[in-house]
């Protein structure tokens, strides 16, 4: 287990947003976008690092971008630091496995979820409404039921420390134009099928998943992280039984043990035991070695 990376400070480099997880470095017409170790819940970033996260979400999201390629391009230029600029060399130990050189992007202002099974926010809207974002559902679903297909729920992007808002298809027309919305909700489901159905022959269920667009020169790219444990629901096929939560690959666990020792979701958070951090990392690595069959070695 390395050293935890709790955040970056690259003198010399401009560093254009410091987000809950991503340090994001201006390199003119490029992105320097390092993954730290942060872990954040309920939008509020906790003190306590998760060892190698950072690492696994790079590790994780280039390989998602290699194998989604032909449904619509991204934004990665290169992972490999020998391949990144002369400024950027000093800093290697720190960048390797963690970093990723991006083209710039116009970031479209909505979030493009997917979901194939009903839980989270979702579930609270349903049982409220019958509907998911102006989606009108089946009657009768219980907690983590299948959907009976894949639905695009898209959210707003809120700032740090803000929470999200679901939207309805229509309002995310309003705010990105009706036909970018119709691309990216077609883009996103076909992304979300896809990668559904590898990752149930790795013995994982992905539950739902958040993608970002942006466009550079007109064009539409897939951005920021693919398919991660931080931006999805990832679930162990074996232990898969509706009607309850979910144990999970993915920081869900976290979020459990925050609202077992009551949490008030305000900041500042509380500093997370050695087990607890122990016991992610470990759901982490587990979701790297089914989906990629890598480790961090």
């Amino acid at each position: 287990m390395s050293t935890a990376l709790y955040k970056t400070d690259f003198q010399g480099l401009k560093l254009l947003s410091r987000g809950k997880v991503r340090d994001i470095y201006d390199l003119g017409d490029k992105l320097l976008i390092v993954a730290t170790d942060r872990i954040s819940a309920f939008d509020v970033v906790l003190p306590t690092p998760i060892p190698d996260k950072g690492r696994i979400l790079t590790r994780m999201s280039l390989f998602w971008f290699d194998f989604l390629r032909d449904v619509v391009p991204h934004h990665l230029v290169s992972a490999r630091v020998e391949e990144y600029p002369e400024e950027l060399q000093p800093y290697r130990e720190v960048l390797s496995g963690r970093s990723m050189l991006v083209r710039k992007a116009r970031v479209l202002p909505v979030e493009c979820i997917v979901r194939g099974y009903i839980t989270g926010s979702a579930m609270k809207e349903y049982r409220q409404t019958g509907k998911v974002c102006g989606i009108s559902l089946p009657e009768g679903l219980r907690e983590a039921d299948r959907l009976p297909e894949p639905i695009f729920t898209p959210s707003t992007k809120a700032a740090q420390g803000e929470h999200d808002v679901n939207i309805t298809f229509e309002e995310c027309a309003r705010l990105i134009g009706r036909e970018m919305a119709e691309r990216v909700r077609e883009i996103s489901l076909d992304l979300y099928r896809r990668a559904a159905e590898y990752a149930e022959t790795r013995g994982i269920i992905i539950a739902d998943t958040k993608f970002e667009f942006g466009l550079v020169d007109g064009k539409l790219i897939l951005v920021d992280e693919v398919l991660t444990p931080d931006s999805s629901r990832f679930w162990p096929r074996e232990e898969y039984q509706p009607g309850r939560p979910q144990k999970s690959f993915d920081k869900q666990f976290i979020r459990d043990w925050l609202m077992e020792i009551g949490w008030d979701k305000k900041p500042p958070a509380p500093e997370i035991p050695p087990d607890i951090v122990r016991k992610t990392r470990e759901r982490y690595l587990e979701a790297l070695k089914r989906l990629t069959g890598e480790d961090l070695s």
